[in-house]
Order: C-alpha cells, then structure tokens, then sequence
C-alpha cells in the first residue's frame, strides 16, 4: 500500500460500519490517517490512580481509580433503585451513580478493592463531584472471566495506558482497540520529512512515531514521538503557508506612493490630534509596503481601541491619492454602517469629492450593504465602477459578482476572524491586478499563533494605547451564590446613568420567535439524562423587559440584535450615540467597532457562555472616554469550575496579549487553526501553539528555504503528497477556482 491508500482507507473497512459511524458523527475520523492521528490526550501507569480532585467539571473524562464501596439505595418507595459508588485515588474521592435497569451488572462487578477504568462526565451534585452512568472497563486479574478472555489485563498488564480523547458514545478503551486494528496500516506509511532534514535533527522514522505515540513501552518513547510528530505539523503547515507567500511575490501589483499637497495631506492637516508614535510607525511600514510592485499582505493587530481605523484610513487615502480604490470589508452591517459614519466624520467635506461644498481634494466614501434599497445599491455600484467613490466600506455585499470597481488599489478587511481566505481572495480578485491587503484584528495574537495562523501576513503591532482613554475595573458577579451582587449591579448602573453616561446589556441570544423554535426542535431531541443541562440562554428581549419593570425601571432602555431590520439597528445606534437612550440591551452585534464615549458601564449576562477573546472584546465598547470604564461579568458558573476560572482571568487583566495566552491554554484541545483560517484542515492535535514556540520558527525557517529553492516540491513528492492531505476538499476546488 502506498502513503495515500493507507492513510486514506475508509474506517469502516476495517471496523465495521457501526464503530466508523460513531468516530465520523461524535469525533470527526473518516480514515485509517485520522484516526492514527488522534493521538492520547495522556497516558496512566497501570498501577497508578488517576488524581480525582483536579478533574474538570463538565468534560468527558477517562480514570483509572478503585473502588471504595458501593451501595444500592431506593426512592420512589422502593419502586427506584440506584447504585451509588465511591472511587478514591488515596486522596481525592468521586461519586459513580447508576439508576434503574443499569444498576445490576456494576453492582455485581464494583466490588471494594477492585480497579477500573472510568469514563463519563464530571458533573457535581448536592456539592460533591460525580459522574452518571459512567460506563467502566475492569483491571484486575479476578475480573477476568474463566473462558480465559484476559484481553483486558493482557492489554494494559505493565503498560503505559493511552487515554484518549473520547465521546460519550465512544469510550477511551474502545478507541484504544479500534487503533490496534489500524496500527498495522502505520507501517506502510511514506514519510514527508525530507531525508537531508529527518537525519539532521535526528528524528524517529513516521510509522515509528506512530507505533510509539500510541503503544509505548516507555516515558522515554512517548517523547520521541512527540518531538517528530509535533515537527511534522509545524512543518507541513509551514511550508503551505511559505508556498502561499511565495506565489504571492510572484504575483504583479500596482505601486501606490505618495502624492505631496493631496487628499491625505489634506487629512492630516485637519486632525484635532497627533498621532501616537506606534500610529505613525506602523502607518510607515505600510506605506513601505504599498510604494513596491507586489501585493502587501500585512496584518495590522492593536489593542481595543489604539487606533486600528485611523491607521487603515491613512492607507486608504494614500491609495486614493495614486489613482486607486480602497475597499473595507466589515463582519456585520452594524459595523459597517458604523464604520461608514466615522470614517465621514472624520474626513469632513474631504469626504464629499464631486458635491456642492466638498473639497476640491475630496473623494467620495460609499456605503454597500446587502440590505440597501435597490435604487441606493444601483447609485452605490455606478460610484465604483465610474471611480468616482475613492473609498467603499461594505459587509459581504461587496465580494458579490455584480460589484465591479475602477481600479481597486487596497482591500482592508476588519476582524479577520471572522473572514476565511476564500472571501479574502474573492475580494482581492476584484482588481485589474491583485491589490493590497490590510488584515486588521482587534484580537491580540501571541507571536506564535500569528506565525502559524497568519504565516501568509506579515505581522505590525499596535500596542500603545491614544491619549485619553481611561481605565476599565472588572468584576465577576455570581449571581447564583450571591444574588444580592446582581442587585448591587443594577445600582451600579442606575448611578452611572444619573452621572449622565451610558450603559450596555449585553446577552448571550435574542429570544425572539424563530430562535425559541429553533431551541424547541432541539429540546426535542433531548434525552432523559439532558434534563439536569443548564437553562437556556438569557435572551435580550426577556431581560430588557425585566429591567425595564424591574431594577432599571424610568430608564430609557433599548433593544439591538442581528434579526432586527437595518435601518432600525441604525436608529437604534444613532440614538444610542447621541445620548438619547440610557441602556442599550444588545446582543454581541457591538462586540466591535461602536465607539460611544459617554458609555461608562457594561453588564455582561452568562459571561461563562463567552470566549475570553470575545469578553475582552465587549469591555473594551467602555472606558472610551475620560470616564472610567466598568465591566461586571455576570455568571451562575460552579466557583471551582473552568468557566469561572476564564472569567477571573478576564477580570484580572486589561492585557489582550495576556488574555489570548490563557485563552489559547484553555482551548488547547480545540483547533486553533480551525477557527482563525478556514482551508487548513490540520488541527494542531500534538502542537501546541503556545508551548511549542521553537518548534513552529525552526519549522518556518526550514519551510522558508525548501520552499525558496524548489517551489512546487518537484523533488519532494512525499511532502507535495502530505501537503494534499493538509488541504481540505474544498480548498483544493477552490484553489483550483483561483
């Protein structure tokens, strides 16, 4: 079998189709590659118990521990039967229940002083931690029955056991077997390192590496394993990413230098302010970047509020003041339209090229959005096409086919999270040749995740914040242990309100119509032990209603969200801006880009049910003002669980880097890639982009200089064949599309 045939071979060929079925639904593995690449979350010693007081509430968890007792209890009188068992690891203890029907084989086999293996969810209950119908794999030489089927002991006798990352309807142990079923397929396997590298940084040979990440003997060849297959990612996706830099240098593109006594003279001159140092650096290497014959790909990250949008604007204007266009592309018309409005402001009658009191040097700034009226859409497209809009800010609206522009010089694109390369590319396809590209995020990236997620962009950082922005106190209010927090909350913004600022509600869902359905459809489908699940949500429309008849009663309050109609979100923003409304109860519609200084205080509801990018996100809408900012992050998580811990991070620090560390720790097991740049299937399963840092930049360095001397990888078929696999099905018909 060659790499590909082995690699790729469907699952249930070898497991059955009932076992394929879950892997592909529960934990996306489709072949004999995929599952050979989900590798143990972590390994146990046979004689060893797992420790049980640092487990995670609310994960699926897999332990090995013994047992302490069991008994059968009965409720419903005497109609109900369940079996309580207590595990302990000599320290720590945890609670198994089991109810009903499932309560007779664990009672016969969960003797005091017998070891297992234990999978299930750590929930808590009547404050103890506990897992529900576990469901348990026995240990020990006395649980094996007389037909001689010591598989289980023979298995695990005197060996590291891998702990995998597992489902509820797929336990540890069964995944365990399913790879030993597959492992034999890891011998044919090719490897993509090449040889001059593999021997030079002495690394293990791949089916080897597999064999050991997955059956080691010893700690010694779990290491080995993860030093080549941590290389192996790193590398693959280092050399994509240098492919993609590559092809972009070849690529031509108009330079656009500066123009003295033009429109961004013009600009300059009229600012009320002076642009902080980092401003006017990071606008240098731009305009560096913009003056040479070859596309820019820079990605712009600054702090929440340090001026991301003065700096893009700056580059738009010089674009414009060398013939071009310049597109910004926003992830929501909110954003858009608020954009739109500043970027106006800000330009004054610089912003009314062709009209009746513009300037002579003026442009003309145009709005595009997906939900304009027909004859303001028609108006809007004839503006790009003629060139007599310099400048379009737009929602998705602006990738359409039927937008065609004079000459577009520059795609700055806003919150690049929220954009996959393919919008990216199918904006940037728009110009007679490829234009720029400014990449803007207010998420701070640590250098590595940049270097991985963003390896096509070169990277500028805006790190210091303008003069006047004022601090911001954050506090976590438990609402379920301390009602009377929430209560004082309410006070808190009353008494802002009646210094004459502003507040933000902010809501995890809307609760309108066609959500409830939708949450109903899914209720549905619930089954009986879903029951102890959390409530849903808290809905906008239900808690600015309660306030408005409760604590914040005679206050002005408003609702925003995404299903509303656009010119009523613009009203309702426009209000908002202008002071006539008090508290704003919103979705995360304002997570970024609203600027409303006189907006003092923000109340986040079910902050638990937020990342800790987005958290960062919402509190910087306040402190935008001389008055100083707070954010009350309101929650009814477990004190000792993670979604708590997350909170308390967020209200310890204003250092979006910082955040982004303890985010990206505590989403290790989640794909980073993933989220941030749809295209690259990988999701780092055994690098971790925040511990592997010398990993990533030697892997950069290698992949720069292959990369450099053979482009295509002619004389690298096994790396070209690895470098396939990386990109999904839909990449490569995009590519192809390209």
């Amino acid at each position: 079998m060659d790499r590909v045939s082995a690699f790729d071979e469907p699952l249930k060929k070898l497991l059955g189709g009932a076992t394929a079925k879950v892997m592909a639904e529960h934990l996306d593995l489709h072949t004999v590659g995929d599952l050979l690449h989900h590798y143990p979350r972590r390994y146990e010693e046979r004689g060893r118990l797992t420790a049980l007081a640092d487990l995670p509430l609310d994960e699926h968890v897999t332990v090995v521990a013994q047992v302490a007792d069991a008994r059968v209890l009965m409720f419903n009188n005497g109609r109900g039967k369940r079996l309580e068992v207590t595990l302990t690891d000599g320290h720590g203890r945890l609670q198994l229940v089991f109810f009903g029907h499932g309560v007779h084989k664990p009672h016969k086999e969960l003797l005091p002083g017998r070891r297992a293996m234990f999978a299930g969810k750590v929930s808590v209950f009547n404050r103890k931690m506990q897992l529900a119908h576990p469901t348990y794999q026995l240990l020990d030489a006395e649980s094996v029955d007389e037909a001689g089927a010591t598989e289980a002991v023979d298995a695990f006798a005197g060996r590291l056991l891998p702990i995998y990352p597992a489902c509820k309807q797929l336990d540890s142990w069964r995944i365990a077997k399913a790879v030993d079923t597959v492992l034999p397929s890891a011998q044919e396997v090719v490897d993509p390192l090449p040889p001059s590298l593999r021997e030079g940084r002495g690394f293990t040979a791949l089916p080897e590496a597999l064999l050991k990440v997955h059956r080691p003997q010893t700690k010694a060849d779990i290491a080995e394993a993860r030093d080549r297959l941590k290389w192996d990612e790193a590398f693959v996706l280092q050399v994509a990413l240098a492919r993609r830099r590559y092809a972009d240098t070849q690529l031509p593109a108009a330079a656009r230098g500066p123009r003295p006594g033009g429109l961004l003279d013009a600009f300059d001159a009229k600012l009320p302010f002076t642009l902080t140092d980092g401003q006017l650096k990071v606008s240098k290497e731009i305009f560096d970047d913009l003056a040479i014959e070859h596309p820019m790909h820079r990605l712009l990250q600054g702090e929440v509020g340090s001026g991301k949008t003065m700096v893009a604007l700056r580059a738009m204007l010089r674009v414009v003041d060398a013939g071009g266009q310049a597109a910004m592309l926003a992830p929501t018309e909110v954003l858009a339209q608020q954009h739109h409005r500043s970027i106006t402001e800000m330009m004054g009658e610089l912003a009314e090229g062709g009209m009746l009191g513009g300037s002579e040097h003026g442009t003309k700034v145009v709005l595009l959005t997906g939900s304009m009226g027909v004859a303001a859409r028609r108006k809007a497209l004839l503006d790009l096409v003629t060139g007599e809009a310099g400048i379009v800010i737009g929602t998705h609206a602006l990738i359409e086919d039927k937008v065609r522009f004079h000459d577009l010089g520059l795609v700055v694109v806003d919150e690049q999270h929220r954009f996959g390369v393919e919008q990216r590319d199918a904006l940037r396809s728009k110009g007679q040749q490829p234009p720029h590209l400014l990449v803007m995020t207010a998420t701070p990236i640590p250098r590595t995740v940049a270097m991985t997620v963003f390896g096509d962009l070169e990277t500028s950082v805006l790190d210091q914040l303008p003069a006047g922005r004022s601090p911001i106190a954050s506090h976590v209010v438990p609402a379920k242990d301390k009602p009377h927090f929430l209560s004082r909350a309410w006070e808190r913004v009353r008494e802002e309100v009646e210094n004459g600022h502003q507040a933000y509600v902010v809501c995890p869902r809307i609760g309108d119509d066609a959500e409830d359905e939708a949450a109903g459809k899914k209720a549905k489908k619930k089954t009986p032990e879903d029951d102890g699940e959390k409530r849903p949500p808290l809905a906008v429309l239900e808690i600015a209603e309660q306030l408005a008849k409760g604590p914040l009663a005679g206050l002005r309050i408003e609702v925003l969200h995404g299903r509303m109609n656009p010119d009523d979100k613009d009203d309702v923003m426009r209000r908002f801006a202008a002071g006539d409304v008090d508290v704003l109860v919103a979705t995360t519609v304002i997570e970024v880009g609203v600027n409303v200084p006189n907006a003092t205080a923000m109340v986040i509801m079910d902050a638990d049910r937020f990342g800790v990018s987005q958290l960062h996100q919402l509190r910087g809408r306040v402190g935008r003002g001389s008055a100083p900012g707070l954010c009350l992050l309101v929650s009814e998580a477990h004190e000792a669980g993670p979604a708590r811990a997350r909170l308390s991070a967020v209200a310890a620090t204003l250092d979006g880097f910082e955040l982004s560390r303890i985010d990206l720790e505590q989403r290790r097991e989640g794909d980073v890639l993933g989220q941030a740049q749809s295209g690259v299937r990988s999701s780092l399963r055994m690098l971790t982009v925040i511990d592997d840092e010398e990993v990533i930049a030697a892997a950069r360095e290698e992949a720069v200089a292959i990369v450099a001397a053979d482009p295509e990888l002619t004389r690298l078929p096994e790396l070209r064949t690895a470098l396939d696999a990386l990109l999904d099905k839909e990449r490569e018909q995009y590519l192809d599309k390209g």
